[in-house]
């Protein structure tokens, strides 16, 4: 047998610890979280792909009576990215939470859907992406969305 151990690096900043930068783009995702369509689980999220030429793709998430057809706020933000800006890696992704009046006291974590998603950007582009989930008692600051999943499925995966 042998035995691997998993670690991942994450750090945990106040507010006024922030950049300005990780700031603006947290403070749209917040925004963002007042354009989510959750009339079921009333858990508002909101995010904000910073792109490698400036430009901030907003996403919010979009639930659907048949519950497998919504859509996370991170792929809404990421996919349109895609879309919009093939050929511009996503440098920042902050995540932000709303529900019952205010925002989360812990940052939301990511789906693992959208974990793979956001990995995948980032093998894509050949590139780390910072991801920021805020939270009013912290915002956790990952390198690399590789942190949040550590055994990664890519395109090498499928060739066997």
């Amino acid at each position: 047998m042998k035995e691997i151990n998993l670690t991942a690096k994450m750090r945990v900043y106040n507010w006024n610890e922030l950049s300005e930068e990780q700031r603006a783009v947290i403070e749209i995702a917040k925004e963002q979280t007042e354009r989510s369509y959750c009339p079921y689980s009333q858990f508002h999220v909101g995010a904000a792909a910073k792109l490698a030429n400036g430009v901030i793709m907003r996403g919010a998430n979009q639930e659907n009576a048949a519950y497998p057809s919504g859509l996370c706020a991170e792929r809404v933000a990421l996919f349109a990215a895609g879309a919009q800006y093939p050929d511009q890696p996503v440098t920042k992704l902050a995540i932000a939470c709303f529900t019952d009046g205010h925002f989360t006291a812990e940052p939301g974590a990511p789906c693992g859907a959208c974990r793979q998603v956001m990995l995948e950007t980032e093998h894509r582009y050949g590139g780390k992406m910072e991801v920021l989930l805020y939270g009013e008692n912290g915002t956790y600051v990952f390198d690399s969305a590789a942190d949040l999943l550590p055994l990664i499925f890519v395109k090498e995966n499928l060739l066997g």
